[in-house]
């Protein structure tokens, strides 16, 4: 599992850097630069934007005694869209944008579901761990 997620990581590693040399080729180095601060900076106002509403509904939920499933899931995906947007890379900004978008956060957020569920049905789901042991 480890080795699959090391040989991942390089890949989109490399994929990042190919498409921002392509970039620089293409339109120039500092065009190509600023792009990617202004998806970092956009980024970080879209996930700040889209994490407070995210917060408000599962406080929301919570106080009238329902649990917040949807809720707690969108927020790791706004979560993971704001750290994919400040990654410096083009790749990375579309696919962030996409998972904090309300309009195509619930096919992340169903992918998501269905990877717990899948998990937790097979008894491979492990939660806590560390310093403070398992629950």
């Amino acid at each position: 599992m480890v080795k699959r997620f090391m040989w991942a990581a390089l890949a989109a590693v490399l994929a990042e850097a190919v498409g921002i040399y392509m970039m620089s080729r293409w339109i120039g180095g500092w065009p190509t630069f600023l792009l990617l601060l202004a998806g970092a900076a956009a980024g970080s106002l879209l996930m700040r934007s889209e994490g407070r509403k995210v917060w408000g509904e599962a406080k929301r939920q919570l106080e009238s005694g329902q649990m917040p499933g949807h809720a707690l899931l969108d927020g790791v995906c706004v979560l993971a869209g704001g750290v994919l947007l400040i990654v410096p890379g083009f790749l990375s900004d579309v696919i962030g944008l996409a998972l904090l978008f309300p309009w195509t956060r619930p096919i992340f957020r169903l992918g998501l579901y269905g990877w717990l569920a899948r998990k937790a049905q097979s008894g491979s789901l492990r939660i806590g761990g560390g310093r403070f042991g398992r629950f």
